[in-house]
């Protein structure tokens, strides 16, 4: 095997705030801009960065003003998709690239043999039952459907990110604000043989699952992670535990996902996020 990789940096859950504000005393933006150029100087042949949701923490046009000048110096191609902390249009303004022609922040991109979809799984129009719950609607289901047909008529091995994960990992609160309509992102993916992976945000925890036998990869905030307390029953609660970002891999018949810790802490508990 040779010594190229094909490679793309994720980083999930950055929860931007307005200047002066912090979360559980953390500042968002710095953490990020940390874990940024962590990543990008010791990864510096990877070919593409993915912000895989909740880019900020309230969705304020202020929030992703503050994010510019950090992207603006990164070297390579950035796709943005969106979270539940985010707001559509703000986003958007913000990331004018990110839109499709329905509105949605997807897209599809190659990585070496790999073809990457990036779905939006913000539940704009609360079809979804609870407020930070993801929802996945017929436009974009659609969407999926026609690049999965696509990706199999090139013959190209698929790999899929969410931010709400379509599967529980046992944090009771998280579990309940998960894609709400998840069987029929997994219906479609188990029919695909040539999707090979899923990779998620949302749970501010590194956390390794199947989805029927689907591999899911779900990958902890550059900011604050939530504490292990299994089968907890809030998410208001945060703990200052080393920020991270993932490292995909895309290999001729394999795909490998990374996650890199950058930022040590005392690992304290509090509440509030």
């Amino acid at each position: 095997m040779g010594e190229h990789f094909d490679k793309a940096l994720v980083f999930t859950d950055l929860h931007i705030v307005a200047e002066g504000e912090d979360i559980i005393t953390l500042d968002p933006l710095a953490r990020f801009a940390e874990g940024l150029k962590h990543a990008l100087n010791r990864h510096p042949d990877a070919q593409h960065l993915i912000l895989l949701g909740d880019i900020t923490h309230n969705g304020l046009p202020e929030e992703y003003a503050r994010l510019a000048p950090v992207l603006a110096e990164c070297p390579i191609p950035i796709t943005v998709t969106m979270g539940n902390h985010d707001t559509r249009a703000p986003l958007q303004a913000a990331f004018p690239q990110a839109a499709d022609a329905n509105g949605f922040t997807q897209s599809a991109l190659d990585l070496g043999p790999v073809r990457l979809l990036i779905l939006d799984t913000h539940d704009y129009d609360n079809q979804a039952p609870l407020e930070q719950d993801g929802w996945l609607c017929d436009i974009r289901l659609t969407w999926l459907d026609a690049e999965l047909a696509r990706a199999a008529r090139e013959a190209k091995d698929v790999v899929v990110f969410t931010h709400h994960p379509p599967c529980p990992v046992g944090f009771w609160a998280m579990d309940a604000i998960g894609l709400a309509n998840s069987e029929a992102l997994l219906s479609r993916l188990h029919a695909a043989p040539h999707v090979r992976h899923l990779i998620c945000g949302h749970i501010h925890r590194t956390i390794h699952a199947s989805a029927g036998g689907l591999p899911v990869s779900i990958l902890k905030s550059p900011c604050h992670q939530i504490p292990m307390i299994l089968g907890q029953g809030t998410s208001a609660d945060s703990v200052d535990e080393p920020g991270a970002y993932g490292i995909l891999l895309a290999l001729e018949g394999t795909i490998v996902v990374h996650t890199e810790d950058f930022a040590l802490s005392d690992g304290a508990v509090h509440g509030g996020a």
